[in-house]
């Protein structure tokens, strides 16, 4: 018969099972890499109401975006042309963990509440990244739709204390 510490370990180690099944169901590629080109080679994937991940070998535009642990992002607003394809330059300049994330605003928030399910969730996707204090990443994307979107820092709390900025496509 399992102890009391034995049936407990048992059911957390089900449960984070569980979890984690449907964790890569619902938001499959965190940490892992993935593909979103659907059968007829569209990106249906992260951000696709802002466009597409940016071609590598495409010339590209570089934004320096700088996080703070004041929770803000440097710049706050970046304008972009239609079809144009921008190197995020994506540095934290804070001692704590940060990321950028592109999105509609209701992507973001729905996002949000996962992350605080799962804070411990790092991003290495087309449309988002998750940086250590004093590192830098890039976000290579092309914009494909004009209309204003969004980023943020998805760590539970940085988005809710302001950290967040716009960009907006024309």
């Amino acid at each position: 018969m399992l102890t009391i510490n034995r049936k407990l370990m048992l059911m957390l180690v089900t449960g984070l099972l569980g979890l984690a099944a449907v964790t890569a169901d619902a938001a499959p590629g965190h940490s892992g890499g993935h593909g979103h080109d659907n059968k007829k080679g569209v990106y249906d994937g992260h951000a696709a109401a802002l466009g597409e991940p940016g071609d590598p070998k495409a010339n590209a535009r570089v934004v320096n975006i700088n996080m703070t642990d004041e929770m803000r992002f440097g710049p706050a607003t970046v304008m972009v042309s239609r079809g144009e394809t921008i190197k995020f330059v994506v540095k934290n300049s804070g001692q704590l963990k940060h990321e950028m994330t592109l999105g509609t605003m209701d992507e973001l928030v729905e996002h949000a509440k996962v992350m605080e399910k799962n804070p411990e969730m790092e991003h290495d996707d087309p449309n988002a990244v998750t940086v250590d204090p004093g590192k830098t990443k890039t976000i290579l994307w092309k914009f494909t739709k004009t209309g204003t979107f969004d980023y943020g820092c998805l760590v539970p709390g940085h988005m809710q204390g302001g950290m967040k900025g716009k960009i907006i496509v024309r």
